[in-house]
């Protein structure tokens, strides 16, 4: 993640009410995919659910991380005046 961009404006799990600088990315783990051979989980893949939140509607953010591979984009929102792009990504 930090390699889109940079360092900085990557936050995993903020806290509530943390003051978050624009054009970023958040992330959180969402879930543990399992896969099953002979019926059991013989792999474990980790999901996070990432979010670019970005100003500019024509950001090229979006689809940066969709390009990453195991990634699928689920939708998009503008809130607060910002836009929202929510991606499922698993690594």
């Amino acid at each position: 993640m930090e390699q889109l961009l940079g360092s900085r404006n990557v936050y995993f799990q903020p806290p509530t009410g943390f003051k978050m600088q624009y054009d970023c990315i958040v992330y959180e783990r969402k879930l543990i995919k399992p896969v099953f051979a002979n019926n059991r989980p013989y792999l474990l893949d980790n999901g996070y659910q990432v979010t670019a939140i970005y100003k500019k509607p024509d950001s090229d953010l979006p689809k940066k991380i969709a390009l990453l591979p195991m990634c699928a984009h689920e939708r998009h929102f503008t809130a607060d005046n910002l836009n929202h792009d929510i991606f499922t990504l698993y690594f």
